[in-house]
C-alpha cells in the first residue's frame, strides 16, 4: 500500500477562487474604464499621433466592442516532399 502522505484529493488553497475574489480586481478597475476608453479614443481621433498609434487603438475599440474574433491556424500540413537531409547535414 501506498505510504505517502497527502495523496491525492483536495489541497489547501487548491481550486478556483471564490466569486468574491474573482470581483475584486473587476471593482477596481470599472471606475477607470470609461477613462481608458476615452484616452484610446484621443489617441485614435488625433491626426498627429502615429498612424501605428493609431491602429492599435482602433483594435482595441473594434476588440472590446464588436468581440475579438477566433484566431484560425492552418494545420493541414503537406510532407509529401519532404527530406530530412535537406534540414539536417551529417557529418560523414
Amino acid at each position: 500500500m501506498d505510504k505517502r502522505k497527502n495523496n491525492g484529493g483536495a489541497r489547501a488553497n487548491a481550486g478556483r477562487k471564490t466569486i468574491q475574489d474573482e470581483l475584486k480586481g473587476f471593482n477596481l478597475a470599472l471606475p477607470h474604464v470609461e477613462d481608458a476608453f476615452r484616452v484610446i479614443s484621443e489617441i485614435v481621433l488625433d491626426d498627429k499621433k502615429r498612424p501605428a498609434d493609431r491602429i492599435a487603438g482602433a483594435k482595441i475599440i473594434i476588440e472590446y466592442a464588436c468581440g475579438k474574433p477566433k484566431e484560425t491556424i492552418d494545420n493541414n500540413l503537406k510532407l509529401s516532399d519532404f527530406n530530412i537531409a535537406d534540414i539536417v547535414r551529417f557529418k560523414k
